[in-house]
């Protein structure tokens, strides 16, 4: 965090060099594999003589954060952070009580006849509050992607 907040007044987004995304997961490896390499700590087991023998340092016995398992957990983070952003803005736009039939819907799974009795309204009008808030929700995280 520390290193972005630095990094922040003198950066400039230049799209043909690559996307924030990439920059901010490039220099958040960078300063884990600086830690581990400040720390130089040597592994020494008793039980395993491999170990004792060769010395292996920690930051040779770590994932490779360019492995597809480090990209494939950052997406879904990225993805998860994203989604969690739109559906707050969208929230603070919507009517309240829209919003909770959506929430009721898709977190909740309640039935729409479950939430239309709840509410005293039309099934169809559960419908319709869904696909609203779930349009709404899409086009935020367009534009959040734009940014």
């Amino acid at each position: 965090m520390l290193t972005v907040a630095k990094q922040m007044p003198n950066f400039k987004y230049d799209r043909k060099i690559g996307s924030f995304k990439s920059w901010l997961l490039n220099t958040t490896r960078w300063r884990i594999a600086d830690q581990f390499r400040k720390r130089e700590i040597l592994i020494v087991s008793n039980s395993s003589s491999d170990d004792a023998d060769t010395k292996t340092r920690i930051v040779d016995r770590v994932i490779d954060p360019a492995g597809l398992d480090m990209n494939a957990l950052w997406n879904a983070e990225w993805e998860k952070n994203l989604l969690d952003t739109a559906i707050a803005k969208v929230k603070r736009r919507l009517d309240p009580q829209k919003y909770q039939i959506f929430d009721l819907c898709v977190n909740k799974e309640w039935s729409p006849k479950k939430i239309a009795e709840a509410y005293s309204i039309p099934v169809a009008q559960v419908y319709l509050a869904k696909h609203r808030a779930s349009e709404m929700i899409k086009e935020e995280v367009k534009r959040i992607e734009m940014d």
